[in-house]
């Protein structure tokens, strides 16, 4: 997979389904969860595409003449991580292939400090915003803010830009948001978010194993919290 498409798992996704459509709709909050899901297991581009593909197949075979569009990628997880495993089995007993080059070109320093920067003052606007009610977020969104900062300077140190370690980094400070919110969330807020999910899971409960609910589930409320919140994904699969 090349180093742009590894980083443009989502638009990629996004894109694919929305030409099996045939209609450039808003991907839902479970649909994202849905691809979130996808990468944080690590099925790679290529099968989930192939998947998508199968599942839009099947789909009109079953609903041959009725004119209905499948409407979420929750129809198509069977079938991505069927391509996953027939893919991991391909290349068994295969020489590796090669690595993903450690340095990349695929955004410019540009690009990164203003993502970079967009998200640090999102991250200081919410830290400002809970600082009376809630000193404790605040003090652990300041400090992401100057972890994200220190990120910031790597892009101006000399030689080449080490994208994978970067995103290393930015993976851990978005785990430290997402701990922090789930400590601190509300409780009728989680509720909410919980019955937000099993409503949309429902007419899909039976086509997905425990482990995809699972991991599913987690992504929709990260999803939520952060929407609620008003805090930004720092991933750079989040970028384009």
């Amino acid at each position: 997979m090349s180093t742009w498409n590894y980083f443009n798992y989502f638009t990629e996704i996004e894109e694919f389904f929305w030409k099996k459509r045939g209609a450039h709709l808003l991907v839902s909050p479970l649909d994202w969860a849905i691809m979130e899901a996808w990468q944080k297991a690590g099925v790679p581009l290529e099968a989930v595409l192939k998947g998508i593909d199968r599942a839009f197949e099947s789909y009109a075979r079953s609903r041959r003449g009725s004119g209905k569009p499948l409407k979420s990628l929750a129809y198509c997880t069977d079938a991505v991580l069927e391509a996953a495993e027939e893919q991991l089995e391909a290349a068994a007993g295969k020489s590796p292939a090669p690595a993903r080059p450690a340095h990349s070109e695929a955004f410019s320093g540009d690009e990164l400090k203003n993502y970079f920067g967009r998200n640090i003052e999102k991250l200081k606007r919410v830290a400002e915003k809970y600082l009376a009610q809630a000193p404790e977020i605040a003090a652990a969104l300041e400090e992401t803010a100057k972890s994200l900062e220190a990120c910031t300077a790597i892009l101006d140190a000399p030689g080449r830009l080490d994208l994978e370690d970067l995103e290393r980094r930015l993976t851990i400070l978005d785990d430290r948001i997402h701990a922090l919110l789930m400590s601190h969330a509300p409780e009728d807020l989680l509720l909410r978010i919980r019955r937000e999910a099993d409503g949309q899971l429902a007419a899909y409960r039976r086509k997905m194993k425990a482990e995809q609910l699972a991991m599913v589930e987690r992504q929709y409320t990260q999803k939520r919290l952060l929407e609620e919140f008003g805090l930004p994904r720092l991933s750079l699969f989040y970028l384009s």
